[in-house]
């Protein structure tokens, strides 16, 4: 599903990558852990062309990425790439259902399609009794599931996610962690997931240490 090999990224004097190769297979749920510094949301935000890296080739299900122009390498991020982050980023004035349409909006769907598709991902993810609330009317976990149903609207081929759990408690955490293996095994999602928290970590098919720029440990 992702192939990079070779990826360096430089922020001034500052080597933050150091020549990473990576693959993660379809339908795999991946972990990159390591210190902070390290260099892991740099890496992921590569993997999601969300920055550039200095040298080296990221391939989406046999695509160089980094080849395409910038219209197309939009394309592909709207359709091919699915984001969490650990901040929800969820749009204040607008409703549930809103908010998960706006990336299907943005691909040129129809507004029924994409409102019906809303609806099934929030039932999905327990909320159909939220959708016409606002993020400011519902708790932390509820807002992030929202941001995971965004993330999914368009059916994307790979799910990053960046501390996902980091701003929730213990109870919203484990329910988290539990849904991204339910979205595997019931949808074949394929996710790599930057994180501190080990039992996270632990949980995934494979768990990746980076340190210092590098992948130390992958296995």
């Amino acid at each position: 599903m992702i192939q990079s090999e070779n990826i360096t990224k430089s922020f001034g004097a500052l080597q933050v990558l150091k020549g990473i190769d990576l693959r993660v297979a379809r339908g795999e749920v991946v972990s990159i852990v390591g210190a902070s510094g390290a260099g892991k949301t740099t890496l992921l935000e590569i993997l999601g062309t969300l920055n550039r890296p200095d040298s080296g080739t990221v391939r989406l299900e046999g695509v160089d990425v980094f080849a395409l122009g910038r219209r197309e390498l939009a394309r592909l991020r709207n359709r091919k790439l699915g984001f969490v982050f650990q901040l929800h980023h969820l749009l204040p004035e607008f409703t549930a259902l809103e908010n998960v349409c706006i990336p299907a909006f943005i691909a040129g769907a129809d507004r029924h399609k994409a409102e019906q598709r809303s609806k099934e991902l929030l039932g999905y993810l327990g909320l159909a009794h939220r959708m016409q609330h606002k993020p400011a009317e519902m708790s932390g976990g509820e807002q992030q599931r929202v941001a995971i149903a965004r993330a999914m609207i368009n059916n994307p081929s790979v799910m990053l996610a960046d501390e996902p759990s980091g701003n929730l408690d213990s109870h919203n955490k484990q329910e988290l962690h539990a849904l991204f293996f339910k979205l595997r095994e019931e949808m074949g999602q394929t996710i790599v997931i930057v994180t501190h928290d080990e039992e996270l970590a632990n949980m995934c098919d494979r768990k990746i240490t980076m340190s210092d720029g590098q992948i130390v440990h992958n296995a």
